[in-house]
């Protein structure tokens, strides 16, 4: 942040206590929900909070996510939009997942209770003494994005309901809806640039990342999500019928216009007609290609100018702001 760091919630509005403050003489060992991460080994503290927000990946692709999402952090479905298109929530903890959707699902990563704590936040992100040191700040800048992104998935009172779903909890079960809404107030004042580059984002597309992931990360795909093998060969069932029939239908009528060639004299009236149907069919079926192809590769340039045309805005504005 351009000013002195604060915590993006005030001490009241917090929803934890952020530690687990089972051990001897109640002095906090543990972070909420993770015994097995203890505050005393820093070091460990440290990876397991960089594991658990900050994603290398989508940070080297940030500077090219503009080419495959919109250029907006507010890019977001609320949950019963999510619903509505036909998307399943799946709950993921992987912060490379925070967001992606596949087909009809869509991963989140779930509220955990220390990063709902006001003493978390002052004593280990915001402190200039911070055990963490420098390694804060990237921490820092992925929890503010990570948290942010909840300002849009729940916009309303249903959404904070399905967000507590059993089968999805996203937010803690005791937490009320007021008491939410007074935690998030303040994260609405935050910056694109106070947050790491990926929260400029909203939802992004695995399909498209595991594309541009080759280009990015010389990789073979961003992540590969393992499905059970009728699942994968369904999604191309439909083309490849569709590229069965249209070639049957092509060397169908290919075969009729051999055989009126190879016909005699009979029904010397009727062969014009066939010739001629078989044609029209062949050329029908090529000139379908094309029209698929055609406004397939049209579709894509839709896309490629409206991503242009976002980007030049957003630099348009960036300027403005820091004339």
């Amino acid at each position: 942040m351009t000013q002195k760091l604060e915590c993006p919630f005030s001490y009241d509005a917090q929803l934890s206590n952020g530690f687990n403050t089972s051990g001897l003489n109640g002095l906090p060992i543990a972070l909420v929900g993770h015994p097995l991460v203890r505050l005393d080994d820093v070091n460990k503290l440290a990876n397991f909070l960089e594991s658990e927000y900050v994603c290398e990946d989508l940070e080297r692709m940030a500077p090219h996510l503009w080419m495959l999402s919109t250029q907006s952090s507010a890019s977001i479905r609320p949950l019963h939009r999510q619903r509505l298109v036909g998307r399943k929530v799946i709950i993921t903890e992987s912060p490379r997942l925070h967001l992606v959707w596949y087909y009809d699902q869509i991963y989140i990563k779930p509220l955990p209770a220390y990063l709902l704590s006001y003493s978390f936040w002052q004593t280990y992100l915001i402190s200039e003494s911070s055990p963490l040191g420098t390694r804060r700040h990237a921490i820092r800048r992925s929890a503010l994005g990570y948290i942010r992104t909840f300002l849009h998935l729940i916009k309303y009172e249903s959404d904070f309901e399905i967000a507590q779903e059993a089968s999805a909890r996203l937010v803690p079960a005791e937490l009320t809806w007021e008491r939410f809404c007074a935690f998030v107030y303040k994260f609405s004042e935050i910056n694109d640039a106070d947050v790491c580059g990926r929260y400029n984002y909203g939802e992004l597309r695995l399909t498209r990342l595991n594309f541009y992931g080759m280009f990015i990360l010389h990789r073979s795909e961003y992540e590969y999500l393992p499905a059970q093998y009728a699942t994968y060969f369904n999604r191309y069932f439909g083309p490849l019928l569709f590229a069965f029939a249209a070639a049957s239908l092509e060397l169908s009528a290919m075969q009729v216009e051999i055989a009126v060639e190879q016909t005699g004299g009979f029904a010397t009236a009727i062969l014009p007609a066939f010739r001629w149907f078989s044609v029209a069919v062949i050329l029908g079926g090529i000139l379908a290609l094309i029209l698929l192809v055609g406004y397939a590769l049209y579709m894509i340039a839709i896309e490629w100018v409206y991503a242009l045309k976002q980007r030049h805005q957003n630099k348009a504005r960036r300027k403005q702001l820091t004339a």
